[in-house]
């Protein structure tokens, strides 16, 4: 290891325990001792080097080249003034998909909670674009208590991974990158940076592009060195520049301050809003206070912000280091100050709960801290809000991946962008008060994606329990709204759909949506609905789809919860002695809730044809040995019309065909399709694609190997069994609903792999 990477190490070790004042001296008394011991065995040893005993480095990143796709930093000016981010073949890969709706909300007008992920550096599992492997990733769920994010690295120029922006915009949540000078490297940047008017509003005007192009919200700014104080108009320059370029280019953007070099050009955190760093502020959207505040500074902020205060974020270091009421399990007493003087919080490196493995695992863990961080700062999201709306509960990680109650995945799995709303499930800190338990469930079969609600317990015959999922602000306007659920359940265990709606002029109304024997409780209910059960021949056996429509024209719906109750016995005999004589507890409970969707049309999405779409593929590189081929390709697709898509993912699969195959007019071979063999090794399922004559499937017919929110997909080293004389890959789109296109009709494309 080199010298300069020891001083490295330590000081990234030694920042999980101390403040960022302490970590300076120490970093400048590393590097004073360190050098001069460089420089003498330099002398002493001139061919010495401190890696000659290593194994060859890797070859350096390029990202011209064709690779799977990853998220990355841009860790100089050269590389952002040049632009070559938006060369590199990764670039098309990080744009996220998913717009804030409604489009470009102003923030709200009260004290808000921003999050700053800072976890283990950034750019860890969450760096894979079509996914990793690794089912116990790090995943932020509770966006329901989250007004801004911020995604955080060390790195010069921190680019959101597109998988944070798609499920923070789906929950209301706008992101922010994050720009950072540190240390000696930090101060020559500041120096080019600022070094003209015309300097400061090049690079401003260069991160605005990427925000815009890559589709997050604005930036962090912190400038964490001293800054000549000839230079601080020039560092004004590029702060209100860039603020003014990001709402003109994205309204409903924010820049945020960091509390960091004053407007003297001291590096010296203020711990406050003051006159020092006032001036940055009131060119900005925001300003992140350090967070080694004492307990009259959000209100002395406050005073100084005056009409702006919820633009002032009290900054909190959930590892302590310092903070005010040491973070960690103790993150809600400096909440509960901030909020009782009316500003705003910034949550910085929540990721500690995984950093440091609290017990006993981190889902438990994380429920547990943001339960705190509910009951301090209260739910500042609520879905559904606009239709259609769908979640099938996924965290984005997994061990197995489902369509249609159907497993087509059966191993490790991450990609937050999966993601869909995430319930708003209750804490309860002695689980064996409760009679009934609920949890996302990882290992249970799922109805589609990787998770589910599992309800677990004990019920007796006459009894309900109620559990909160959803708090929403959907106004019912004009036609019906349907609701469609899928439930699998032991016994008579079931589970129904509690829907709460308010109007101004009728006030609240209660529905529950359940199956029939509810006598013993009804009344509880304004109205209650026996659903329509769907009957689909491509659903997984034990699966049961539900649906029901409602009109409430004038109301909002307020709230979901999940009602578990037992079905009442058709015939005379008691349950009790039923369930005897079936061996089975009279009490035990056991219902799994697969996916909740709202939409405002019964009437199944119009997928474009097959033959509507050019699909095109580049990059095909073949390799392996004459009897184990490998092939890697980029795949794109499009509509003919040139109009954009409106489907938010595709589900990618495989058919490894044996003899010739015989290709539909129009198609092209040689273009193709894939994603990376070794992220997704998912078991085989028979697809209902249909088959060109003349031509026979082998084993692995209709493989599953990923998923797109883009129109390309990037194939890494699929292997090729050696009877395989063609690939065809298939693209099924989905829509917001949840509902995918029938494969049958999906585009596709065949490669030829004889001759290869």
């Amino acid at each position: 290891m080199s010298l300069k990477s020891i001083v490295l190490f330590l000081v990234r070790f030694l920042r999980l325990f101390i403040t960022r004042k302490t970590l300076l001296s120490i970093q400048s008394f590393l590097s004073s001792v360190l050098n001069p011991v460089k420089t003498l065995i330099g002398k002493i040893m001139p061919n010495h080097s401190d890696d000659r005993n290593s194994d060859p480095s890797p070859p350096p990143f390029d990202p011209s080249k064709p690779s799977i796709p990853i998220s990355y930093p841009i860790n100089t000016l050269e590389d952002l003034d040049s632009g070559s981010y938006f060369t590199s073949f990764h670039y098309p890969f990080n744009k996220s998909t998913v717009p804030l709706r409604p489009p470009n909300p102003a923030l709200p007008r009260r004290p808000r909670l921003l999050v700053c992920h800072d976890m283990q550096g950034g750019y860890v599992d969450d760096k894979w674009v079509q996914g990793g492997h690794n089912s116990g990733a790090y995943a932020i769920w509770h966006w329901y208590l989250i007004d801004v994010f911020v995604y955080f690295s060390h790195k010069l120029v921190t680019l959101p991974p597109p998988c944070w922006t798609n499920t923070a915009h789906k929950h209301g949540v706008k992101v922010l990158g994050t720009f950072i000078t540190e240390w000696d490297e930090g101060k020559a940047i500041c120096k080019e940076l600022l070094s003209t008017k015309e300097s400061a509003h090049k690079y401003a005007e260069r991160l605005a592009e990427l925000a815009v192009a890559l589709g997050f919200d604005g930036w962090l700014i912190n400038m964490e060195v001293q800054v000549d104080v000839g230079q601080i108009p020039n560092l004004k320059e590029f702060v209100s520049h860039l603020t003014q370029t990001m709402h003109s280019s994205l309204p409903g953007s924010l820049v945020i301050w960091y509390d960091s070099v004053t407007i003297d050009g001291d590096l010296d955190w203020q711990n406050r809003l003051n006159e020092k760093n006032k001036p940055f502020f009131d060119i900005s959207d925001g300003i992140f206070i350090n967070y080694t505040w004492k307990e009259d500074y959000p209100k002395l902020s406050a005073t100084v912000a005056g009409d702006r205060k919820f633009d002032v974020y009290m900054g909190i270091d959930v590892f302590g280091r310092g903070t005010y009421g040491d973070g960690q399990w103790t993150t809600n007493v400096a909440l509960d100050v901030i909020k009782k003087d009316d500003v705003s919080a910034a949550v910085f490196a929540p990721g500690w709960i995984y950093e440091t493995k609290q017990p006993p695992d981190f889902q438990t863990a994380q429920n547990r801290w943001w339960d705190l961080v509910e009951k301090s700062w209260g739910i500042l999201q609520k879905y559904p809000k606009v239709l259609p709306f769908y979640s099938n509960f996924d965290q984005g990680r997994g061990n197995h991946i489902s369509i249609d109650g159907t497993q087509v995945l059966s191993t490790q799995w991450n990609n937050i962008s999966l993601q869909t709303f995430q319930p708003f499930l209750e804490y309860v800190d002695n689980p064996a008060s409760n009679t009934i338990d609920v949890c996302v469930d990882f290992n249970e079969a799922s109805f589609s994606g990787g998770g589910n609600l599992t309800f677990k317990g004990t019920l007796e015959a006459n009894a309900y329990v109620s559990i909160r999922l959803f708090l929403g602000e959907l106004v019912m306007v004009g036609l019906p709204v349907h609701f469609t659920y899928s439930v699998k359940s032991e016994g008579n265990s079931q589970v129904g759909l509690f829907l709460e709606f308010s109007s101004e002029m009728e006030g609240k109304k209660t529905l529950l949506l359940a199956s029939h024997g509810l006598n013993q409780f009804s009344s509880k209910f304004d109205e209650v609905i026996v659903p329509r059960q769907l009957r689909k021949s491509d659903i997984a056996p034990g699966w049961v789809i539900k649906e029901s429509s409602i009109s409430l024209n004038g109301y909002t719906l307020t709230e979901i919860s999940a009602v578990c109750y037992r079905q009442q016995p058709e015939n005379t005999e008691p349950e009790s002695e039923a369930r005897s004589r079936n061996n089975q507890d009279p009490a035990a409970y056991h219902a799994v809730l697969g996916h909740i969707s709202i939409s405002a049309s019964v009437q199944n999405t119009e997928f474009p044809l097959s033959t509507s779409w050019i699909v095109e593929g580049q990059d095909v590189e073949w390799g392996g040995s004459e009897g184990s081929k490998t092939v890697r390709l980029k795949i794109s697709w499009k509509l003919k019309d040139g109009k954009n898509t409106l489907f938010p993912r595709y589900n990618i699969y495989v058919e490894k065909l044996t003899k010739q195959a015989v290709v539909s007019l129009g198609r092209k071979l040689g273009n193709v399709a894939l994603a990376p063999s070794d992220a997704l090794n998912g078991e085989s399922i028979k697809s209902k694609t249909s088959q060109p004559e003349n031509q026979s499937r082998t084993e692995s017919a209709g493989e599953y190997i990923g998923e797109a929110q883009i129109g390309a997909f990037f194939v890494s080293d699929l292997t090729i069994p050696p009877a395989t004389s063609s690939l065809k890959f298939i693209i099924q789109p989905c829509d917001y609903s949840g509902a995918s296109q029938d494969v049958d009709d999906a585009p596709f494309l065949q490669l030829n792999v004889e001759g290869h």
